[in-house]
C-alpha cells in the first residue's frame, strides 16, 4: 500500500551537496523530523572523490564508512545513525518518479508521495553512457564499466581480478579527469593500461598542450599508453563480456575490461515545466544568486545549478565539483531556513587532482591567453591566463599551501599583468607578491 510522509524540507538527491546541506541546517536549527533527504543511492552521502582517486588503490583503498561526508571539508563523519540522532529522515534507495512543485509532492516508484514546503534540487550529473547516448555498437556488453557512485567503484575492484585472470589488459576510454584517474589506479593494480580518447591531448577543457605533454609523458613513462584523436568505434565480446575494442581506424584492442569516462550530464529530467532549465549546453536549473529557482520555495545546489557569478559580471555557470557542491549546498541551507543575510551565492571556480606523486590546482577563469612558467622537469610548474590586461586564473602543479591560496586570491580579485615575458619569469612569485 503506497504511503505518505510530510516533511517542511525535502532534499531530492543524497550526494555530497546534501550532506552538507544537513550539516548547515543542523548548525542552523533545523528541528527534528522537519528535514528529509532521498536517495537513490543505498548509502548515505559520501565524499565521491575518494572513488577516481584513492578507491581503486590496491593499498590503504578507503572504504565505506570511512569517507562519509563531510570528513572531505574537515566535519564529522556523518553516518545513518547522525542522521537518525538529528532526527534527518535520509530515505536511501529510494527511486522518484515524479516531481510536482505546485502541488509540492515528490511521487516514488512505489507509488508513495513525499509533500514538502521547501524544496532542495541536488540530483547531481549522471555519467554519458556509450550504449544509451551514442548506440555504440557492443557497449552494452558485461565488464564495460562507468564510474559514478560506490557501486560502480565496486564493480571495477571486481572487475580487476577478473581482468587479471584474463590477460590483464584494460581500455580506458577517455582523456579527462575520471580517465586519467582511473587508469593511474588501474596501472597501480598492475594490468596493463591503454587509454584512447578523441581529443589532441590530455583534459582540453582545462590544460594547455603544454600542461598535457608533462602529465601524457608521465604516465607512458608508467607503462600507460596514450592513444589520441581516436574514438572507440565498437566492441567485441565473447560469451556477453567485453574481448575487444574496436577504434575509428580498425585498429582493435585486446580489452577483457574497459572503463569509459567521457563526461556527464545534469540530471533535470524529472524538472522539465516544473522550473526553467537550460536545454543548451551546459544545461542545469536556472536559478538566482541566492540559488532559488524560477519557484521561490524550490532550490538547486550542487552540479545541476546554473547560477550568476557576481565575480564575473554575473556571467552564469554550472560547476561540476565537490568543493561547489559543499558550498552551495552550505549556502542554501541558510537560505532555505530563512538565515541568510542577503549576500549572492559567490564561488571561486576551482579544480584539483592527485595521481601518483603528482598534485595540481586550479583557480579562477580560464578566459584569454596562457603563459606558462616554472619547471617541468622539477614537477613545479604552472599557467596563468591572461584576459583584457588581467590576470584571471592560474594553475599550478607541485604547489604549497601558501602558493595555492596566493592563486585563489588572485582568482578572486584578479591584477593587472605585468607582461606575458615578465609573467612568465616571476611566475608563482606574481601571485605570492600580491
Amino acid at each position: 500500500m503506497a504511503a505518505a510522509s510530510s516533511y517542511k524540507y525535502v532534499v531530492l538527491g543524497g550526494g555530497n551537496a546534501a550532506g552538507y546541506f544537513a550539516k548547515e541546517a543542523v548548525a542552523q536549527g533545523v528541528q527534528k523530523g522537519d528535514l528529509a533527504i532521498v536517495s537513490e543511492e543505498p548509502v548515505v552521502s559520501y565524499e565521491r572523490p575518494a572513488l577516481s582517486k584513492a578507491y581503486l588503490n590496491p593499498e590503504g583503498a578507503p572504504r565505506l564508512p570511512g569517507f562519509h561526508t563531510c570528513v572531505g571539508g574537515g566535519g564529522d563523519k556523518q553516518t545513518p545513525e547522525w542522521y537518525e540522532e538529528k532526527g534527518i529522515d535520509f530515505k536511501t534507495g529510494t527511486v522518484v518518479k515524479e516531481v510536482d512543485v505546485v502541488g509540492k509532492k515528490l511521487v516514488t516508484d512505489g507509488g508513495d508521495t513525499i509533500e514538502f514546503q521547501k524544496l532542495v534540487l541536488a540530483t547531481g550529473c549522471g555519467v554519458i553512457d556509450l550504449h544509451k547516448d551514442f548506440k555504440t555498437e557492443g557497449a552494452d556488453l558485461d565488464n564495460i564499466l562507468t564510474l559514478r557512485d560506490v557501486r560502480d567503484a565496486d564493480k571495477i575492484v571486481a572487475a580487476m581480478a577478473d581482468c587479471k585472470q584474463a590477460g590483464g589488459k584494460v581500455v580506458v576510454v577517455g582523456g579527462g579527469y575520471i580517465g586519467m584517474e582511473v587508469a593511474s589506479g588501474l596501472e597501480k593494480n598492475g594490468l596493463d593500461v591503454t587509454m584512447v580518447f578523441p581529443d589532441p591531448f590530455f583534459m582540453p577543457r582545462l590544460f594547455t598542450p603544454e600542461i598535457a605533454g608533462f602529465y601524457e609523458e608521465y604516465y607512458a613513462n608508467k607503462g600507460i599508453k596514450v592513444i589520441k584523436g581516436k574514438s572507440a568505434k565498437s566492441f567485441k565480446g565473447q560469451n556477453g563480456k567485453v574481448a575487444t575494442t574496436v577504434l575509428d581506424d580498425g585498429t582493435e584492442l585486446e580489452s577483457p575490461l574497459v572503463v569509459v569516462g567521457v563526461g556527464s550530464k545534469p540530471r533535470t529530467e524529472l524538472f522539465k515545466g516544473q522550473v526553467d532549465l537550460l536545454d543548451d549546453r551546459p544545461g542545469g536549473v536556472k536559478v538566482n544568486s541566492q540559488l532559488q529557482t524560477s519557484n521561490p520555495d524550490v532550490y538547486a545546489i550542487g552540479d545541476i545549478a546554473l547560477y550568476p557569478q557576481p565575480q564575473y559580471n554575473n556571467e552564469t555557470t554550472r560547476m561540476e565539483h565537490v568543493q561547489h557542491a559543499r558550498e552551495s549546498g552550505t549556502f542554501a541551507a541558510k537560505e532555505v531556513l530563512g538565515k541568510g543575510d542577503g549576500s549572492p551565492y559567490t564561488y571561486t571556480p576551482y579544480f584539483y587532482s592527485r595521481v601518483y606523486d603528482l598534485g595540481w590546482e586550479f583557480y579562477g577563469s580560464q578566459k584569454g591567453d596562457t603563459v606558462f612558467f616554472g619547471d617541468k622537469g622539477a614537477k613545479k610548474f604552472g599557467s596563468y591566463w591572461v584576459d583584457g590586461g588581467k590576470v584571471v586564473g592560474g594553475f599550478i602543479e607541485g604547489g604549497s599551501d601558501e602558493e595555492k591560496k596566493a592563486l585563489k586570491k588572485l582568482a578572486n580579485s584578479p591584477a593587472s599583468s605585468p607582461g606575458e615575458e615578465e609573467l612568465k619569469k616571476q611566475g608563482i612569485s606574481f601571485a605570492l607578491s600580491l
